[in-house]
């Protein structure tokens, strides 16, 4: 078997019993269950939703994303290997940890292959809750050019790149194109701050105004059990972003929870502490690989300037990148991995078989 059969770029043909289309995002694809599907699997399994709760199958790939774009490799290499089952892992660890320290439920209901999850259908919170420790990347970019204020926070004169923030910054930005909301254009990823958030709760899909303390609260006390882990990997913990949504229980009591992934290399930056504390920045992160690509092209100003979108969906397409730096990614997501989840990683030889086969034996739910 070829590397690149290992690499499960295409995940939204598996034949999962469904009524609706696929939803297939950058990385993840979306099967949505039948109601009568769903509703044996939560009689059956005792999921803690109420007995109607939509569910869904979650099906990662490992595909790469960056700069909007997919990218691939040389030799038909359409992902990186490993990377999905890396993503999974971590994501998992971190739920389990928030969930045993009483800080909130996830979307995932079970675990039935390393790329797999079977999750609740939730109501999400139109904001992308970013959290920020170090001042680097876009946020250093802005402040180089004399910005001082960042979602309505203003920060001090004097910062150096990449030097640890005076507290951690919540930097929230919009979810998708929001309408109508006054002060916020409607665009997508766009930086708000907490008085639109307040002003406008309803508009970002909140519940409640004590739901935006709820989720500061939340993504403060997630980004701490991260952080905190990783320092004892000797690895920094220096952005994220997290979501959040609302999921019924089987009480039918509605509760805030994470939602998407958390704590990997593809939501945030992790930096390798000895090099940092050697005036160096070692990435355990996918940042490694955009600042690959920024090197890697001539014009690095078609990967940043979304003005040039067409001419960057040429590149993404054009290009075989060599396949050593899709081979060095996979090192990057893997060895992370291993070290957050303190074991080796399962990597699938034949991903899609293995679903497959999962699904049906243990689930009924391929025909």
């Amino acid at each position: 078997m070829s590397l690149a059969d290992k690499v499960l770029s295409v995940n939204n043909d598996l034949p999962i019993r469904t009524a609706q289309p696929v939803h297939s995002g950058k990385v993840r694809s979306v099967y949505w269950l039948t109601p009568e599907d769903s509703a044996r699997l939560v009689a059956d399994r005792g999921y803690n939703v109420t007995a109607d709760a939509p569910l869904a199958i979650m099906v990662i790939s490992d595909r790469i994303s960056a700069f909007d774009c997919i990218w691939h490799g040389e030799g038909g290499l359409k992902g990186v290997p490993g990377k999905g089952a890396a993503l999974n892992a971590i994501s998992n660890h971190w739920f389990r940890l928030f969930r045993e320290r009483g800080l909130a439920d996830s979307h995932i209901l079970e675990i039935p292959h390393p790329l797999v999850w079977i999750v609740q259908k939730a109501r999400p919170v139109m904001i992308e809750a970013i959290a920020r420790q170090y001042i680097t990347g876009s946020m250093w970019r802005a402040y180089e050019k004399g910005e001082r204020e960042f979602c309505g926070i203003a920060i001090p004169d004097g910062l150096q790149r990449d030097q640890k923030l005076p507290e951690l910054l919540i930097t929230p930005s919009t979810k998708g194109i929001l309408e109508g909301i006054p002060g916020v254009p409607a665009v997508d990823d766009v930086n708000v701050t907490r008085g639109d958030l307040e002003a406008n709760y309803a508009a970002f899909n909140f519940s409640s105004p004590a739901d935006i303390d709820r989720y500061e609260t939340l993504l403060r006390e997630g980004f701490d059990v991260i952080s905190a882990e990783l320092a004892k990997l000797d690895q920094i913990f220096v952005d994220t972003k997290f979501e959040f949504g609302y999921v019924t229980d089987a009480s039918g009591q509605e509760k805030l929870i994470y939602m998407d992934e958390v704590g990997t290399p593809d939501s945030s930056r992790i930096w390798d502490g000895p090099a940092w504390r050697n005036g160096r920045i070692v990435e355990n992160s996918k940042e490694g690989f955009r600042q690959m690509l920024l090197n890697h092209f001539p014009d690095s100003d078609i990967l940043l300037n979304k003005d040039r979108m067409a001419e960057r969906q040429a590149l993404a397409r054009d290009n075989d990148l060599p396949e050593a730096v899709l081979m060095e990614l996979s090192r990057t997501y893997v060895g992370i991995a291993e070290r957050v989840i303190g074991d080796k990683l399962t990597i699938s030889d034949n991903p899609k078989a293995e679903i497959i086969a999962v699904l049906r034996d243990e689930f009924g739910l391929v025909d």
